[in-house]
C-alpha cells in the first residue's frame, strides 16, 4: 500500500495565539512552538507551499480590553503588534530547524520584518520559503480570521487550514458540553446559519465566494498537521 499523498499543494495555516501558550496561562511556551515548527517542517519538506497567519491572544486580546473601557481601535492595534511578536518567535523556531521563513507585516516596521507586498510573498512561496503574515489587515475592528481568509485568496491557496486546540467543529463547546458531537463536513451556509463561530462570518463568506475549503483540526497533536493534509486523522471540512 502506497503512502497517501497530500491533498493540497498550497495552503494557508491559521493558528490562534493561544496555541503557542501550551499549558501556560499566557505568553509563548518554548516546547510548544518548537513542536509546531517541526510539524510545519514536515509539511514543507513534502513540497507544500505554506503561508501562515497567527493570532495574538496569548499576549494581548484587544476585544476583551475594549470591553473593559479601552478605546477599541487602540486595543486592536496593540493586538496586531502582539501578532508580530508571535510571528517573529515562530520565524526563529522555524529557521532553527532549517525552514527558510519571511515575516510580512501589514503595519510597516522595516527594522524587524518586510512590509506586506503580494507579489513578493508569492515569489517567496515559489522559492519554498514559509511566509508568515503579521499585523492582521493593518486596520482595527477585524480579528485575524478575516486577514487569514483574504491572504488565502490573494495567494491562490487550495485550502485554509485552521489549527486549534480542538480536533474539529462541534455542535457545542466540547470542553463544556460532554455530549457535543463533531461534524465531519459542513457547508459554508450551515456554519453561518447555525452560528457555529468557527471563524468570523466575513472570513467564511470570503472563502465561500472563492470556493476555498476550510479544514479545522487540532495542531496540538504532534504530527497531526501532515496526517490531516493527507486526509487522515480527525478534522472537519467546510466546503
Amino acid at each position: 500500500m502506497t503512502d497517501a499523498q497530500p491533498r493540497y499543494r498550497k495552503i494557508l495555516l491559521k493558528m490562534s495565539g493561544e496555541v503557542l501558550m501550551g499549558d501556560a496561562p499566557f505568553g509563548i511556551d518554548t516546547k510548544t512552538i518548537e513542536a509546531v515548527a517541526e510539524d510545519i517542517k514536515e509539511v514543507t519538506d513534502a513540497g507544500i507551499e505554506l503561508c501562515l497567519v497567527i493570532g495574538g491572544g496569548n499576549i494581548f486580546r484587544g476585544v476583551s480590553l475594549a470591553g473593559r473601557g479601552m478605546e477599541r481601535a487602540s486595543a486592536d492595534y496593540m493586538g496586531m503588534l502582539a501578532t508580530v511578536m508571535n510571528a517573529l518567535a515562530l520565524q526563529g523556531a522555524l529557521e532553527k530547524v532549517g525552514v527558510h521563513t519571511r515575516v510580512q507585516s501589514a503595519i510597516p516596521m522595516d527594522a524587524v520584518c518586510e512590509p506586506y507586498i503580494r507579489r513578493r510573498a508569492l515569489r517567496h512561496l515559489e522559492k519554498g520559503r514559509v511566509v508568515i503574515f503579521a499585523a492582521g489587515l493593518g486596520a482595527p475592528f477585524f480579528t485575524t480570521d478575516t486577514p487569514a481568509a483574504l491572504r488565502t485568496a490573494e495567494m491562490g491557496c487550495d485550502a485554509l487550514f485552521k489549527g486549534t486546540s480542538v480536533d474539529g467543529v462541534y455542535t457545542a463547546d466540547p470542553k463544556k458540553d460532554p455530549e457535543a458531537v463533531r461534524y465531519d463536513t459542513l457547508s459554508y451556509h450551515e456554519v453561518l446559519s447555525k452560528d457555529l463561530r468557527v471563524m468570523d462570518a466575513s472570513a467564511i463568506a470570503l472563502m465561500r465566494d472563492n470556493q476555498v475549503p476550510i479544514v479545522v483540526f487540532s495542531i496540538r497533536e504532534r504530527g497531526n498537521f501532515m496526517k490531516v493534509l493527507k486526509g487522515q486523522g480527525v478534522y472537519t471540512t467546510i466546503a
